[in-house]
Parts: structure tokens; sequence; C-alpha cells
């Protein structure tokens, strides 16, 4: 019973850390992403963009919108230079559709204006330039520009009005906020490049980006946030899936137990089995005796062991930080690690088939000792009493 206990309460516990890790990754990139976003096939400006903007809105499962151009450039400061993604945004309705702008001060914000040509870089990207705030830097535009004496690159001098931490190392190390007139001008665009969507339940939102797709015009395309990050969110399916076979074996280890367990107990019940029968108790009964008796230490077994691992699961922000006080270490580093607490998601989609897979388990290990429980004989087994 202890075995098949301990074996649940670390599949429910360690599924529930997993699914911590995913939605705290998660809420970040959305923050920063966006649920749904409509962009241009061809990679100018979205033509009619109110009208597009009017048929997005007419669904009740889309909560706000929000222009924006983006380009890949390069970012030059001195000697150094690193790519970056370059997000022309109008901080006003930004803010309704991702939390990037929110983690700006309103001052920020409102330097964010057309003709100002102001900058805000990811931390990561400002130390990897070398910037500090005040300093400019030299945006490197991806299109040449044609003159008497050639193709030269198109260069723009921007001033770095303040740093962006999402708490992302991908978004930090490439992302460079600036008003979204200033990319349009920049990028030569008549209008912005693209749209994003805020949905009411973002795990919709690929549905809801197929449906878009239906009723836009055909030169547009449609994507939401799991598409942007598909790599990511397998690599964290399978690794949960891997997770769930391994510590399975550990519920596999208590139930192979429980079948060794059974087996000693009918060995040592022989005589006892016998004496029934003799007194009328026919191989069902004895077969049901014991099946009974397994059942009821998978049972309990599974139970403690979900009672345990949900206790645990959804006290870990307590657990956690005790235990590194009582060590004097810490788990998760604030430097080394981007979450510095051990997050902790228990959801029903897990545990039930971990409850579910614990019983059968237990009761198929009740079918070999029970069946030989049933097949003793009386006569053989009273023979030396």
């Amino acid at each position: 019973m202890t075995g098949i206990a301990l074996g649940v309460a670390a599949l429910i516990i360690v599924l529930s850390v997993m699914n911590g890790f995913q939605k705290e990754v998660r809420d970040r990139m959305i923050a920063v992403l966006s649920h749904v976003e409509i962009l241009s096939a061809t990679g100018d400006g979205i033509e009619d963009y109110e009208k597009v903007k009017e048929i997005v809105l007419s669904r009740n499962d889309v909560l706000a919108t929000a222009p924006f151009v983006y380009a890949q450039v390069l970012m030059a400061r001195g000697e150094e230079m690193r790519g970056a993604l370059v997000r022309g945004i109008d901080p006003g309705q930004e803010d309704n559709v991702t939390d990037v702008v929110s983690k700006l001060k309103p001052s920020i914000q409102a330097q964010l204006t057309t003709g100002s040509y102001n900058v805000v870089l990811g931390v990561e990207l400002a130390r990897a330039l070398g910037v500090e705030i005040g300093d400019s830097v030299t945006l490197v535009a991806p299109e040449g520009q044609v003159t008497p004496a050639g193709v030269v690159p198109r260069l723009k001098q921007l001033h770095v009005i303040s740093f962006l931490d999402t708490g992302h190392y991908d978004f930090d190390s490439s992302l460079a906020l600036i008003a979204i007139g200033d990319a349009q001008k920049i990028f030569r665009l008549a209008s912005p490049m693209g749209m994003r969507l805020k949905v009411k339940d973002p795990q919709q939102a690929r549905q809801i980006a197929d449906e878009l797709l239906q009723v836009i015009p055909a030169q547009l395309f449609v994507r939401d946030w799991t598409r942007q990050n598909k790599t990511w969110f397998s690599a964290v399916q399978i690794e949960k899936r891997m997770m769930f076979i391994i510590l399975t074996l550990i519920v596999a280890v208590a139930a192979f137990n429980l079948v060794s367990t059974l087996v000693m107990t009918v060995t040592d019940k022989r005589a006892d089995i016998a004496i029934l029968r003799t007194m009328g108790a026919s191989s069902r009964s004895i077969l049901l005796i014991f099946m009974v008796q397994g059942a009821l230490i998978g049972v309990g077994g599974t139970l403690i062991g979900a009672v345990l691992g949900l206790g645990i699961a959804f006290n870990l922000d307590v657990i956690v930080p005790a235990i590194e006080h009582l060590l004097g270490m810490s788990f998760l580093p604030k430097d080394i690690y981007l979450i510095s607490k051990m997050p902790s998601d228990p959801q029903s989609a897990d545990i039930v088939p971990i409850l579910l897979i614990s019983l059968f388990m237990s009761l198929c290990a009740t079918l070999y000792p029970s069946w030989r429980a049933s097949k003793v004989q009386p006569a053989q087994a009273l023979r030396y009493e």
C-alpha cells in the first residue's frame, strides 16, 4: 500500500510541477506575443485595415485589436552589431492586447510617438550592445536604397529611452519597440503590416484563427500563439508524456510487490483455504476473497497517494521555501532561472488517469494470486496437517 501511495503521489507532484512551469512560460509568451495575429502575406501593409478590423470585432469572442509593424533588422552600436526584431506599436492600443506596454512607465509610453524615433530595447539586447539609457543605436534596414553609387543600406539613428524585461530570454535578447508611425516610415509602409487580437479564451485561439481565415481577405493569413511556439510546446508535451511513463513504473513495481504479497498470503493460508473448501466454499468464493484483499490494498494506496500528492502539490509554495531555508540553498537561483519559485498547477486531466491506472494495475495484480488460491485442493493441503 505504501509503494502504491508513493508512486501515485510522485506522479501527481511531478506532473503538477511540469504544468506549473508550462503555465508560467506560456503566460510570459502570451504577454508579449498576443493571442492571435493577422498578417499580410506579401509583407506589405494591410489594405482596408479598418474593414478588416470591423470584421474581426464583429465576433463576440474577440475583445480588442491593435495594429503593428515588425521586421528583422540589425542594431549597431560602435563595433557591436546584433540581429533584432523591431516592432512598431501604438502604446494606447497595444496595451489592450498584450502586457508588454504595461511593463513600461507611463512617461516612457508617452515618448513612443511618431517622429521621435525613440526605441525601447530588450534588456539582454541592450546588454549585448553595451547600450545605456540616453545612448543612440543605428538601425540597419534589410532593404537597401538605390543610389547613383549603387545600393546602400538604409540607416536610422534611434534614441534609447528604456529597457524591456519580459522575463523571457528570447524576447529580451531580440525585441526592440518603436512607434508604429516611425516603423512605417522606416520600412516604407502605407498601413500597418499586421493586427494583434485579444480573445476571451486563449485556449480557443487556434479555433478562432481558423474561423477568421475563412472571412478575411485572401492576401492575409492568421496565426495564433500556439503556432508561433509550436516546437516549444511539442517538446514540453513529449517530456511530460515520458515523465508520466517513467513514473508509472513506480506504480507498476508497487503492483508487482502486491502480487508477491498475495502469493505469500496464499501459501501461508493453504490450510485455511482447504478448511473453507471442505465446509462448502466454492472456488469462486476463494477467488473473490483474495481479489477483495488486493483491491482494498490498491484502493487504499491510491487514495492515500492522491491525498498526499495533492496536499504537497497545492502547498509547494510553502514547502519548497521551508526546505530551502532548512538546507540553506536555493533550488531555482534568480540569477540563473527565469522562474525563482517552484510553480505547481494540478490538473484533473492528469490526476484522473493516474488514479485509474493505479487502480487498474492493482486489480490486475490480484488476478494470479487469487486464481492460485482458488485452485488449492483440500485433500492435498490437509494431507500433512
